[in-house]
């Protein structure tokens, strides 16, 4: 699983003209799953994401996770982020998972991230066009990959 995070002051995610879900200061996850991704790829990346300390405080610009400081997740289901532009100009997205591999993954690690959280997560949905707003504040965007944990 790849993930970008983004520290955010606020986010919100719209389909078809509805706000499916929306958070205030907090991160926005985008998360791409490959074939090879399995459970425990979301679990280490569950773990990772709540307790990266991206907020700050009085001592450091980078001090507090997002549960430290209450914050929301907005989770974004997003094969993209396993593009490949080696060849050509047109992306190749041969090593993004099936929605049959992927969603049920997807669906867990929702539910894995909201448990570690202690309050639900937001979401778009799995496999829709959406339209994301966010503020992003800093600004901040991590990157992290579970096939690159060493």
């Amino acid at each position: 699983m790849r993930v970008v995070i983004q520290r955010v002051s606020s986010a919100s995610v719209t389909i078809d003209g509805a706000v499916r879900g929306q958070i205030e200061r907090g991160l926005v996850v985008f998360v791409g799953i490959e074939a090879a991704d399995t459970a425990a790829d979301g679990e280490w990346l569950t773990q990772k994401i709540v307790r990266l300390r991206l907020f700050p405080d009085d001592a450091s610009p980078m001090n507090r996770s997002v549960q430290d400081i209450g914050g929301g997740i907005l989770l974004i289901s997003q094969f993209t982020l396993h593009a490949s532009t080696q060849k050509g100009t047109r992306p190749s997205f041969h090593r993004a998972a099936r929605p049959e591999h992927a969603r049920p993954l997807y669906e867990q690690f929702t539910v894995q991230l909201g448990h570690a959280l202690g309050r639900p997560v937001a979401t778009g949905e799995f496999g829709a066009m959406m339209h994301i707003a966010l503020v992003n504040d800093g600004p901040v965007t991590i990157l992290a990959d579970s096939k690159t944990r060493e």
